[in-house]
């Protein structure tokens, strides 16, 4: 029987079979499990809405964060931390914590806000100018 395949196909079937000769699937089937490397990322002072930080895995272990930018009078999006802890750093700007059942606590430069696991919460600007701030997100361990 003859196999007939287009350049293309062929291109692909001979990659794979590179892969497979030189041992290379285990490495991409790891890739979920790399270890983190250490790493710096600069935030963008021009950002106007959103910035990703930290993506979770296969980049790190489990945490997450961005770079969150609300315009006067905005609001985040209410969400649950689920089975989250989440620090936010106020970097500039005031704002609101809006926790739902706990009440609010106020957001200033150079404060820092910490929210437990299954914490339904948002986020409000209540000042004249942007608030800045880095939300980081990581699996709670127990």
């Amino acid at each position: 029987m003859t196999l007939h395949m287009s350049g293309s196909v062929r291109a692909v079937a001979g990659l794979v079979l590179a892969l497979c000769h030189c041992n290379a699937w285990p490495l991409i089937a790891q890739a979920d499990q790399a270890t983190p490397k250490p790493m710096v990322v600069r935030l963008d002072e021009k950002t106007t809405d959103y910035q990703e930080i930290l993506a979770g895995p296969p980049q790190t272990a489990s945490m997450e964060s961005g770079l969150v930018v609300l315009g006067p009078g905005k609001s985040g999006e209410q969400h649950s931390t689920k089975g989250y802890e989440e620090v936010l750093v106020v970097l500039s700007g005031s704002g609101e914590l809006v926790v739902s059942g706990g009440g609010t606590l106020k957001l200033a430069a150079h404060s820092v806000a910490y929210c437990p696991t299954a914490t339904v919460h948002n986020i409000r600007n209540v000042g004249r100018v942007p608030l800045r701030y880095v939300y980081i997100a990581a699996k709670a361990v127990k």
